[in-house]
């Protein structure tokens, strides 16, 4: 499959923005280096068409979780280009903000409040912000992946390796205050006595957790941390960027009835426009009025428009059924595969976001190797599938056909030790690594 004009721009791009593209996870290096695609001329529903022509099915990360409908949904793109027709923006306030506000509150009676930003690393910067000013303290304790701003690298200002185990290894807190050294304390899930042993020996006002992303809960995890966030005092977040809308239109937290003080939202909020709220306690969401939070294009109307028609149609459609149906069937396809071959995989996460990993020393060469065969055969793929409600189950028919030729051309790759020689590339990247 030629890929050269996406390939050729990608090295342009390189040259004029720094690391090529505004978004680590989107870097041609971490799938398929030299001969991802990189950019798309089109996208729709679950298909997507690059620049050289070719035509793809989806079965990644659609939009990096962003399009949970799928891509360009008619209904969502309705209500975005009437409100481009008469105006995004104004002196004026839009009556969405009250709409999509009452309509995030009903969703969730447990809170009184709203803001909104424009993406999810903002949006936790100010849910921090808000819990640090109602708590009046400055130490966080935090589960899981949290964006880039400067409260949640500077976890790595007291050790480089301490944020490698909530997602991506080998972030550098370059340009963080060393002052916010020992400010954000980092504990692994599933394992409260960590956090039991942190809230012991800091004062913590502040506890972040992702409530679910590659594992369930054991042991009633999430209700520990809630009593442990009573106990002392401390504002409880629950960062839903992905995991929210996926396993119930709300947050994945109710599924066990477990609320936070503060919950945060982007991603699928919008189905791809940009859109993100923090929902929160109205004595604590208040505080924002205290400390300065405030920028132009939160007031913007599209992705408040966006996220209204997307939550309606989630509701209308029961979008989070379909999401771990579909999931569930590429799992255990995975999972029927890889026996058929014998090769050991890890199938992990919720369905609706259901990843696979190869149990190999050389894991990350047979992923490399996975990506470019089952590019040549007409998909977008890596080790994760963002599922969307434009997945179907013919879809996952030709998707699985297709892992199952991949899957036993892997298995004779590692018998034979010729993987390196199957590769027309070089290996794709783990974490984060500054490139040339």
């Amino acid at each position: 499959m030629k890929t050269d004009t996406g390939v050729g721009l990608w090295k342009r791009a390189k040259g004029i923005i720094p690391g090529g593209t505004q978004l680590l996870s989107k870097r041609s290096e971490m799938f398929l280096p030299e001969q991802w695609p990189s950019y798309f001329k089109r996208a729709k529903g679950a298909e997507v068409w690059d620049l050289d022509g070719n035509h793809y099915i989806d079965m990644s990360i659609m939009g990096v979780g962003a399009c949970i409908l799928g891509y360009a949904d008619d209904d969502v793109n309705k209500a975005v280009k009437k409100v481009i027709d008469t105006g995004s923006m104004c002196t004026l306030n839009s009556l969405e903000e009250i709409e999509l506000g009452e309509l995030l509150l009903r969703l969730h009676p447990w809170a009184q409040m709203v803001r909104y930003t424009r993406s999810g690393g903002e949006a936790m910067a100010v849910a921090v912000r808000i819990a640090r000013a109602f708590s009046g303290k400055d130490k966080i304790a935090f589960c899981g992946y949290h964006g880039w701003h400067d409260w949640y690298l500077s976890a790595n200002l007291a050790d480089e390796r301490n944020l490698d185990g909530q997602l991506l290894p080998g972030l550098k807190p370059l340009g963080v205050p060393r002052a916010l050294k020992g400010t954000a304390i980092p504990f692994n899930y599933n394992r409260i006595d960590e956090l039991h042993n942190i809230v012991n020996a800091h004062d913590i006002g502040t506890i972040v957790v992702e409530p679910i992303r590659h594992h369930e809960p054991e042991d009633d995890f999430l209700g520990k941390i809630r009593r442990i966030a009573d106990k002392i005092g401390a504002i409880l977040i629950f960062d839903e960027i992905t995991s929210g809308w996926r396993m119930r239109v709300g947050g994945a937290h109710e599924l066990y009835n477990v609320y936070p003080d503060i919950v945060v939202y982007a991603k699928a909020m919008g189905n791809g426009f940009p859109i993100a709220a923090i929902i929160g306690k109205k004595e604590i969401m208040n505080m924002a009025q205290d400390s300065f939070i405030s920028s132009t294009f939160w007031t913007e109307r599209t992705g408040l428009a966006a996220a209204i028609a997307t939550i309606n149609k989630m509701l209308d459609r029961e979008v989070p059924a379909h999401l771990c149906r579909i999931g569930k069937l590429i799992g255990e396809g995975w999972e029927g595969a890889a026996a058929r071959h014998g090769l050991s995989i890890k199938v992990m996460g919720v369905p609706s976001l259901t990843t696979f990993a190869f149990d190999d020393r050389n894991s990350l060469q047979l992923h490399t190797l996975f990506t470019q065969e089952m590019l040549n055969r007409g998909f977008l793929a890596s080790k994760s599938v963002y599922v969307s409600y434009s997945h179907g189950e013919d879809h996952v028919r030709r998707y699985l056909q297709s892992v199952d030729e991949v899957f036993e051309l892997v298995k004779k790759a590692v018998e034979s030790d010729n993987v390196s020689d199957l590769l027309t590339g070089p290996v794709a990247h783990e974490g984060f690594k500054r490139l040339a």
